[in-house]
């Protein structure tokens, strides 16, 4: 009885302490009572680093006034300096000794009116190159690009041999048609060739010859006579529509040079070249100038071969073909393609030597096949062009200053006297019929 009556009066001491105690602070309160204290606390450190710092130097002071004055070691006497001689002045330069300042590297301005002509770069090497497209293919390309295959003739043959060793090695995958398959399999060969160098008229129409050939192919036809077929039918269009071609051609334009001619050429044309050798062969002796100009310099190798044949040549520049006009009986040019409004797309400075031989009553007349007709039509060299290497001129820096080389210029159809084809000699105005009945019919 006494143990709880004790406990009764613990508990009740217990509560009057609690309720004489503080009342209990929110977490809140806690947290800024707690933030407060750790000031103050860093504020008495701060007074305490600071009372240290002031009595140090007062401590160091009287040591070091204490030191005996005997014991000061004495300096040794100043040796008296030597007296500076004024900096010399340099030579002021002159404007002609100074420096040239350094060049800016200049700024290619890009012309709008040409901009579509670079609208894809010129391929130089493999890089992501199909897997498909064929090593003959890929040959001609790279050949094309560098100029070793030139003329619209010759990469016009160039690709259709190409494509023969492609249809050559060429297998039917197991369930489908050849002709669906293969037509399919030109796509990634024609498109690596344009990479390499935009496709000529000639090849255009090639390429549609082709195309055109492999779709009429018999789907029940073996593949192996299949494959014979096509590649028949593609050495027939190289022989009746280039090489025999090329021969109709050279006959009907040399039977135009008579004994004691001066003819003028320019550049180099393959067809052209061989009505000169023909008709020297024929025993007519005539006087040939070669008008050459940069970069490719083909009037050069036009040159060469007519004189290891014996023809008597004379080369001159292109700046001097005006002057020479005046000597000239004849014009023979070569052909890149014959526009639908009869006007001659050639290798470009074609058009000025034109006008000159317009202006001294001087006939000309344009050897060309009629795989190379077309029925597009251009007014100027713009629309129509390709844009070979600037750098081929040099590097020529000039601020603002864009180098254009153009391959090809536009000449009109007044300008031509007579465009001599396998069919025979027409006007330049003739050419869309020609060329529908020529190469719409294929």
């Amino acid at each position: 009885m006494a143990d709880a009556i004790e406990a009764i009066a613990e508990k009740a001491a217990a509560l009057t302490i609690e309720s004489t105690a503080e009342p209990k602070l929110t977490p809140a309160e806690l947290k800024k009572q707690k933030k407060a204290e750790k000031q103050a606390r860093r504020a008495a450190d701060k007074e305490q680093t600071g009372a240290k710092a002031e009595s140090a130097p007062a401590e160091q002071t009287p040591r070091k006034a204490s030191i005996p004055a005997e014991k000061k070691p004495s300096k040794p006497p100043e040796k008296p300096k030597p007296e500076k001689a004024p900096p010399k002045q340099a030579p002021k330069q002159t404007e002609a000794e100074k420096p040239a300042p350094k060049s800016q590297p200049c700024e290619r301005s890009q012309v709008e009116i040409f901009s579509h002509l670079f609208a894809q770069p010129r391929r130089s090497g493999l890089e992501n190159t199909h897997k498909d497209v064929h090593p003959a293919v890929q040959q001609l390309g790279l050949q094309m690009s560098s100029y070793e295959v030139c003329g619209s003739s010759a990469r016009c043959e160039g690709m259709l041999k190409a494509f023969k060793r492609l249809v050559q090695a060429y297998e039917t995958p197991a369930g489908q048609s050849l002709p669906r398959n293969l037509t399919h399999s030109l796509g990634p060969q024609i498109e690596f060739l344009k990479s390499c160098r935009p496709i000529s008229e000639s090849m255009g129409n090639a390429i549609r010859h082709l195309k055109k050939l492999v779709v009429n192919v018999d789907p029940s036809m073996e593949e192996h006579a299949a494959k014979e077929y096509i590649c028949e039918e593609i050495d027939r269009f190289i022989h009746e529509r280039i090489y025999v071609t090329d021969a109709a051609i050279s006959a009907q334009a040399a039977g135009q040079i008579k004994d004691g001619m001066t003819v003028l050429i320019y550049a180099k044309s393959a067809v052209v070249t061989q009505t000169l050798l023909k008709a020297h062969e024929s025993g007519r002796r005539f006087h040939v100038i070669v008008i050459d100009s940069e970069p490719l310099h083909e009037g050069k190798a036009s040159a060469c071969k007519l004189t290891a044949a014996g023809v008597e040549v004379s080369c001159f520049t292109y700046a001097s073909a005006g002057s020479v006009m005046s000597k000239v009986d004849l014009v023979l040019f070569g052909a890149h393609s014959m526009l639908g409004n009869g006007a001659l797309m050639s290798r470009i400075g074609t058009a000025a030597i034109a006008m000159h031989a317009h202006g001294k009553n001087v006939p000309v007349i344009v050897c060309c096949e009629s795989v190379k007709f077309s029925g597009k039509v251009a007014l100027d060299s713009v629309a129509y062009n390709e844009a070979a290497d600037p750098e081929s001129f040099g590097d020529v820096k000039e601020d603002g200053c864009q180098v254009l080389n153009l391959m090809y210029d536009v000449t009109p159809e007044e300008f031509v006297t007579m465009v001599t084809c396998e069919l025979g000699n027409v006007p330049p105005r003739a050419v869309p019929a020609m060329h529908r009945l020529a190469n719409e019919g294929i």
